[in-house]
C-alpha cells in the first residue's frame, strides 16, 4: 500500500487524492501504454517521494522499455534533485540490459546537457547525489561524473 496521508495537492501538478490513487493503480496495468502514462502522472507529483516505490517499479518495467522510457523522461523533466535521484536509483540496480541501457539513454540525452547553464545545473545535482545516503545512487552519479571527465 502507497501511503498517500502525508500527500499535499499543489506543484507541478495537482492531483485529487482520488487521482493519486488513480494513477497508483494504472501502474499495475498489464497494458504497457497505462502503465507508462501512470509513470508520466505520478513523476509530475510535488513530492514523489510519497510513490518512489511505485516510480522504481515503473523505471524497472520488466514487460516494456516504452513504460522505462516515457517515466524517466517525466522525472528528468523535472530538473530537480528528486526526479534525478530516482532515475539514478533504478538505473544502479537496473538487471535487465534493455532497461538498463534505456536508463542510460534518457540520462545522456537529458536535453540539459546541451542547455548551457542548464548543464551546470545537472553537473550540480550529480556532484550532490555523489554524496547521497543511499549507496547505489552515490555510485552512480559518481559514474556519471567520472564519464565527464
Amino acid at each position: 500500500m502507497i501511503e498517500t496521508s502525508g500527500w499535499q495537492p499543489g506543484g507541478v501538478e495537482d492531483f485529487t487524492e482520488q487521482e493519486l490513487r488513480d494513477a497508483i493503480a494504472a501502474a499495475q496495468s498489464p497494458a504497457w501504454s497505462v502503465r507508462a502514462a501512470a509513470g508520466r502522472h505520478l513523476a509530475a507529483l510535488p513530492q514523489i517521494e510519497h510513490v518512489a516505490g511505485v516510480l522504481h517499479r515503473l523505471l524497472l518495467d520488466p514487460q516494456d522499455t516504452g513504460v522505462t522510457s516515457d517515466t524517466a523522461l517525466a522525472l528528468l523533466a523535472r530538473g530537480d534533485l528528486a526526479g534525478l535521484r530516482a532515475v539514478l536509483a533504478a538505473r544502479a540496480v537496473a538487471s535487465d540490459q534493455g532497461t538498463a541501457d534505456q536508463l542510460a539513454a534518457e540520462l545522456d540525452c537529458d536535453p540539459r546537457w546541451t542547455t548551457g547553464p542548464d548543464g551546470d545545473e545537472l553537473i550540480a545535482q550529480l556532484r550532490t547525489l555523489a554524496t547521497d545516503t543511499d549507496p547505489d545512487v552515490r555510485n552512480e552519479a559518481r559514474l556519471r561524473l567520472t564519464h565527464l571527465r
